[in-house]
C-alpha cells in the first residue's frame, strides 16, 4: 500500500507539471515554465523516495533525493524572483 503513495505522489507530480507546461505553451508567460520545471523536479524527487525506500534500500539516497529537491525549489524562486512582472 505505502508503495501505492510513492507511485501515485509521482504521477500526481508529474501530472501538474505537464498541465503547467501546456498551460506556458499558451500563454507564454514565463513563471508558467518554472513551475512546471519545478514539479518535474518534485516529480523526479517522488519517484527517488520509492526507489530509495523501496528498491534499494540498502542504498541511501537521502542525500540525492534532499539535492533534486532543492534544485526543483530553487528554480521555482528563481523564477518568482525574477520573472516577476
Amino acid at each position: 500500500m505505502v508503495q501505492l503513495v510513492y507511485i501515485i505522489g509521482s504521477l500526481i507530480s508529474l501530472s501538474c507539471a505537464v498541465l503547467l507546461l501546456r498551460g506556458y505553451l499558451d500563454a507564454k508567460k514565463h513563471l508558467l515554465l518554472w513551475s512546471a520545471l519545478c514539479f518535474f523536479g518534485l516529480s523526479v524527487s517522488n519517484l527517488l523516495v520509492f526507489v530509495d525506500l523501496e528498491l534499494l534500500p540498502t542504498i541511501g539516497l537521502f542525500r540525492v533525493r534532499l539535492i533534486t529537491a532543492g534544485i526543483s525549489i530553487s528554480l521555482l524562486l528563481y523564477g518568482l524572483i525574477w520573472e516577476s512582472e
